[in-house]
């Protein structure tokens, strides 16, 4: 009731092979769905009309349909960025930041970095022809970080089976903010390993309460702070 709203909400699992039942799902059942991987990318495709972050990026975390039209968004990155100030209370101008994955949720980060005046962000992948991709389409995106210069900013979007837990340990300092999205469990190995060398921590609940403050806001203009909606579901 934090928005004045009622409403029923639900979850549906499709795979990606069922992603085309998303059309008959919008307006059918539902007026708004919250989109995860690894459909985000697909969902983009059976979209009318995508905002300028679903754009540039190709994925989409939202979804809303009006008198027949399938609209799109991209809230990940900008949510990510309001956590990181809402939270923490930093500013991202001239810093110099590494991304590991280059999946979905790390293109809407991305873009959100390069958005705020980054100076640099290195992409680390396994799926290289996705790094290559985003070097390609920003110019602060670079293949790799000079060894002499510390990290200000780490974050891993990599799924837990995939992880690379060291992969840039030793460019981190005490001035390192270092963000897992994984928000279950709350303190992953990954992040207690950045913890131990120094760094502030932060995982991904604080984006996803700022991200879906923005998911609401642009579904139902309510104007949600993610602040508070992070208090409700901590």
């Amino acid at each position: 009731m934090m928005a004045g709203l009622r409403g029923e909400s639900s979850r549906v699992h499709l795979d990606v092979a069922d992603a085309a039942n998303i059309t008959s799902l919008m307006g059918e059942r539902f007026d708004a769905l919250s989109v995860t991987m690894p459909l985000k990318e697909v969902a983009a495709s059976y979209c009318d009309e995508l905002d300028e972050v679903a754009s540039r990026t190709g994925v989409v975390n939202s979804l809303l349909v009006r008198d027949g039209v399938l609209y799109g968004a991209n809230t990940d990155g900008r949510g990510f960025v309001a956590a990181l100030r809402g939270e923490i209370g930093v500013a991202l101008e001239g810093w110099h930041v590494e991304v590991l994955g280059a999946g979905g949720a790390a293109r809407g980060i991305v873009d959100a970095l390069v958005g705020e005046g980054v100076a640099s962000v290195v992409v680390r992948a396994r799926n290289e022809e996705r790094a290559r991709a985003l070097r390609e389409k920003y110019p602060t995106v670079v293949t790799d970080s000079p060894a002499s210069r510390p990290i200000d900013l780490i974050v891993n979007t990599v799924p837990a089976e995939g992880r690379l837990d060291a992969a840039v340990l030793y460019e981190v300092s005490e001035r390192t903010i270092a963000v897992d999205v994984t928000y279950a469990p709350a303190r992953t190995n990954w992040r207690a390993l950045y913890e131990a060398a120094g760094c502030r921590t932060q995982n991904g609940l604080a984006m996803l309460a700022y991200q879906a403050a923005l998911q609401m806001d642009w579904w139902f203009d309510t104007h949600l702070s993610g602040a508070e909606l992070l208090k409700v579901i901590s």
